[in-house]
């Protein structure tokens, strides 16, 4: 069943599309205080689908991801009272008192281990402003940790080029159903 190859096939067409970038920016930036979706979705197959382009792309997730970064500073400074509920919702209280424990114990490497690994940004933008991290600090840990990141995908990327296009093209199908065999065993062990 070729499920997954229309939808990479879609999923590259919309990577070249002329507001690509404009989207890219908006789901870096959002990314970084409130939204779910991470930007490596987007950078990944942009980056793959223009290689010419991945710097670009990078130096433009990692701004747009730091300016977001500074909004969900401003949150946890400013508004953190009306941020709580939405973090207990979304069950992440407990990544929050990680975090905020974290930056009273290493402050600047809190964030930039936190803006470089997987682990939710928001919660550690949001938890340096309400533990009122120094802003210069901050702003630097996650330039550099979030363009370590980003350079590194989109680095990938162009690296594989055409190439690995046309591979993934021939392997979607395979590791679309793999992954979704994985995450319901996954499911099933740990429901």
């Amino acid at each position: 069943m070729r499920l997954f190859s229309g939808l990479y096939a879609r999923v590259m067409h919309w990577a070249r599309h002329k507001y690509a970038s404009y989207w890219l920016a908006l789901v870096s930036f959002s990314e970084s205080s409130f939204f779910l979706i991470p930007p490596d979705v987007m950078l990944a197959p942009m980056s793959l689908a223009r290689p010419d382009r991945a710097w670009f792309y990078a130096t433009l997730t990692t701004i747009a991801s730091v300016l977001g970064g500074l909004l969900g500073y401003a949150i946890g400074l400013f508004a953190f009272q009306m941020a709580e509920p939405w973090l207990i919702s979304l069950d992440y209280m407990h990544a929050y008192q990680q975090a905020a424990a974290w930056f009273d114990k290493w402050g600047f490497w809190a964030i930039f281990i936190a803006g470089f690994t997987p682990i939710p940004y928001k919660i550690f933008t949001i938890a340096a402003g309400a533990a009122n991290m120094l802003l210069l600090p901050f702003v630097i840990g996650s330039l550099i940790g979030r363009g370590m990141r980003f350079f590194l995908v989109a680095g990938l990327m162009r690296w594989g080029g055409p190439e690995l296009e046309a591979s993934l093209h021939l392997w979607v199908d395979r590791l679309g159903w793999l992954t979704v065999l994985i995450l319901v065993m996954a499911y099933l062990i740990f429901a």
